[in-house]
């Protein structure tokens, strides 16, 4: 059985190869009367778009999306929106090695041992080339959510972390890596070139935040709002763990120092921290939701890594081509895209069962 769709009530499904004609997405259950162009969705796709700086991919890709169904007279009819995305820019022949030997660290071999056979042009169906139909239908999720302002930024890139006392919202947008310290924006320079120079690659932590998400939103157990936040963050590629605001550091506080203590506010509770995130048993408390990504290094790079052919010999493989020498830089853009997926999923769950 394969699994391409996401979502309970606002859902969508991706389609496409990274070396393939072209790749989408169909978003179901969006609200009809919603104001709905390709100009409402390109700007994100921009965003992700490769080949914009020397610290990318150097894959050209316009990724012009167009809507094919789903949108008459500028408005979204409350019927399946295909969005296509065309791929221009695919040079097979990189992979040609690839096709003899498993590269560690990407799906070759676990994709061989489960379908029996691979797609092995840029990876196929396991290429972080997917993810751009993933911020075509983030772009349709922000109108299901106009109360609700979705920001992700780089906070790390290989062990190196902004510093807080330097954030500047404003800033993320003026350099490459979507930093808002324009003192590490600038470390990181050299720091992500010099990756690229030896033919290797680094992680990177991502943290977004979304801010007008009222209380109320989510639902106990099984359905939890941060739950389903780390399930769509994690099945975004190359990502290899997710915190809930302050996740794992939660463990090394105390209690009465882990309490989002309360006290009466104008419009509901004042709360004089955010540990949780923003949600409380699994519902959102009127808090910004917040959470950090992880991502592994690219597996893709130059450096000769040991491996094994397809018959089982012993061998050594370098990937070549055109790649990320930090795969978490473009992830920003889906990152956010991912959150506003939950979250207008979640909003119209709310509805349903709460009116």
């Amino acid at each position: 059985m394969s699994f391409n769709s996401f979502g309970r009530v606002f859902r969508f499904s991706t389609w496409g190869e990274s070396h393939g004609p072209a790749l989408g997405a169909v978003v179901d259950g969006c609200p009809p009367g919603l104001e709905l162009s390709e100009a409402d969705i390109q700007p994100f796709l921009d965003a992700r778009r490769p080949g914009q700086s020397k610290y990318t991919t150097q894959r050209k890709e316009p990724d012009q999306v167009k809507i094919l169904s789903g949108v008459f007279e500028g408005k979204t009819t409350g019927t399946p929106i295909s969005l296509m995305i065309e791929n221009v820019d695919q040079r097979s022949k990189d992979y040609s090695e690839v096709a003899k030997a498993y590269r560690p660290g990407h799906a070759d071999y676990a994709y061989d041992a489960k379908y029996g056979f691979r797609d092995y042009r840029g990876g196929g169906r396991s290429s972080a080339r997917e993810t751009a139909a993933r911020v075509a239908a983030g772009a349709v999720a922000r109108l299901a959510i106009p109360e609700v302002s979705v920001c992700a930024w780089v906070a790390e890139i290989g062990g190196d972390a902004i510093d807080m006392a330097n954030f500047d919202a404003d800033e993320i947008g003026n350099n490459p890596f979507f930093c808002p310290d324009a003192l590490a924006a600038k470390r990181w320079e050299a720091l992500v070139d010099g990756a690229r120079k030896d033919g290797s690659s680094l992680g990177a932590i991502i943290a977004c935040e979304a801010t007008g998400v009222p209380a109320g939103w989510g639902a106990p157990v099984y359905a939890k709002l941060d739950s389903e936040i780390a399930s769509a963050m994690m099945t975004i590629n190359a990502t290899k763990g997710v915190e809930i605001g302050d996740g794992f550091d939660a463990a090394r506080l105390r209690g009465e120092d882990n309490a989002d203590a309360m006290r009466p506010g104008n419009e509901g509770p004042r709360f004089a921290s955010n540990h949780a995130g923003g949600t409380a048993g699994g519902i959102s408390t009127g808090q910004p939701i917040f959470c950090r990504v992880a991502f592994k290094p690219t597996s893709s790079i130059l450096t000769p890594v040991e491996t094994i052919t397809r018959d089982g010999e012993a061998t050594e493989i370098t990937t070549k081509g055109r790649h990320d020498p930090c795969v978490g830089i473009r992830g920003v853009p889906v990152v956010e895209a991912m959150m506003a997926l939950v979250l207008a999923d979640q909003k119209l769950l709310h509805k349903a069962q709460c009116g």
